[in-house]
């Protein structure tokens, strides 16, 4: 078996996911989706302390860019610039290639009844009401669950402040569109738009029947191509998969040539190497990576890789936390080096960075002036014109 070191292992998953690249002179909807073909999926996720999950992880990579040429990859279709992005449960909440849409049938079948029991109790009290909500979006096209509840007439129940208690519609909504049968046109205000999903996804596309085995062993290659080099576990985190699932695939993939196992000196699991992935002799550059980067989300993956213990923090009582609310890990040349604590001030047009960590042996000057740098950048980004320096954190007195 071919053997790896720690190292060179790190460096094939740092550039895997397209770390280390010269950014283009230029960004456009191509470069944007060019970072999408290595990480495969962009996370969801509602808190915006900064800025959207799904928008960071294509800064971090390529630098700055307008917005909206995600937006109108995901949110907007025309025959010119046909929706090359859609919504749906890949690791977590994500966008993903419109194309990929089929390989996640067997789960839609899965969640037929729901990703939570407690549809399954609102189905019997209320059995009509999955198929209420489809006429009313049949009718009247995109909308909330509240613009559908207005529809249907229904009195939404009173809400008791935990940000989990939805409304029967709100919940047969999301019900729907784990099932496959609503999809999300478009968002504002990040609230979903539900539409039929033979409206939002290509007919051509929608119509594509995967046998379950063949989808996971495509997702298997997704996530391998992300990662460039991972063991069965983290291949089957990627897009939440059972191992029952994962192992099949993977023999299938090794006796395809598609992965090579190999032994990563230090990593105490086989790994997988995807073929054609490269392992630079160094990797260059800096980058702020929001909590849920794909090169981050699988926190036991980042702890065997980068020695990078990393935990997301803001359900954490305040006084309990450790390095702050919403924390993004500081890539620089290939390494993880330090953790930094922001928060966007939109009104006040400033970036506040509380709270500023070096990890072992990297509480430089040549650290601080690195981040100094990818926080100036970023603040340009989001047209915030100052940045605000806590106190917190032993890269702090140097920033």
């Amino acid at each position: 078996m071919r053997k790896m070191t720690a190292a060179a292992a790190r460096r094939t998953a740092v550039a895997a996911q397209g770390f280390g690249r010269r950014r283009p002179a230029v960004n456009t909807r191509r470069t944007v989706l060019d970072v999408l073909a290595r990480t495969q999926v962009l996370q969801l996720d509602s808190v915006s302390a900064v800025v959207r999950a799904h928008y960071a992880p294509i800064f971090a990579r390529i630098g700055a860019y307008d917005r909206a040429l995600l937006d109108e990859a995901a949110w907007s279709d025309s025959a010119r610039r046909p929706r090359q992005l859609v919504e749906y449960w890949a690791h977590e909440a994500a966008l993903l290639p419109v194309e990929d849409w089929p390989l996640f049938r067997w789960r839609m079948a899965q969640y037929r009844n729901g990703r939570w029991g407690s549809a399954r109790t609102v189905v019997e009290r209320n059995p009509t009401l999955g198929k209420d909500i489809l006429d009313v979006v049949a009718d009247v096209g995109p909308s909330t669950a509240s613009e559908v509840e207005r529809h249907l007439e229904l009195d939404k129940p009173k809400r008791k402040g935990s940000w989990w208690n939805l409304s029967d519609t709100k919940l047969i909504c999301e019900q729907l569109f784990a099932a496959g049968e609503l999809s999300v046109p478009k968002r504002v205000g990040f609230a979903r738009h539900y539409d039929l999903t033979e409206r939002v996804v290509p007919p051509e596309i929608a119509a594509r029947e995967i046998p379950e085995p063949d989808a996971v062993r495509e997702l298997v290659l997704r996530a391998a191509t992300a990662h460039g080099i991972g063991t069965e576990s983290d291949l089957r985190d990627y897009y939440r998969l059972q191992r029952s699932q994962t192992l099949p695939a993977i023999a299938e993939l090794v006796a395809e040539g598609e992965l090579e196992p190999v032994e990563v000196a230090g990593w105490d699991k086989p790994a997988y190497l995807r073929a054609g992935a490269a392992t630079p002799r160094r990797i260059e550059g800096a980058a702020l990576l929001c909590p849920f980067d794909p090169l981050v989300f699988c926190r036991p993956r980042i702890e065997r890789i980068f020695d990078f213990h990393y935990r997301i923090e803001i359900y954490t009582p305040e006084h309990k936390r450790v390095h702050g609310y919403y924390v993004f890990p500081f890539l620089l040349d290939g390494e993880l080096v330090g953790r930094v604590d922001l928060r966007a001030e939109r009104a006040k047009g400033r970036l506040l960075v509380p709270g500023a960590f070096a990890e072992p042996g990297h509480g430089t000057a040549e650290t601080a002036a690195a981040l100094r740098d990818s926080l100036r950048e970023m603040a340009d980004w989001l047209e915030l014109d100052d940045i605000v320096f806590g106190e917190r954190g032993d890269l702090a007195p140097l920033l």
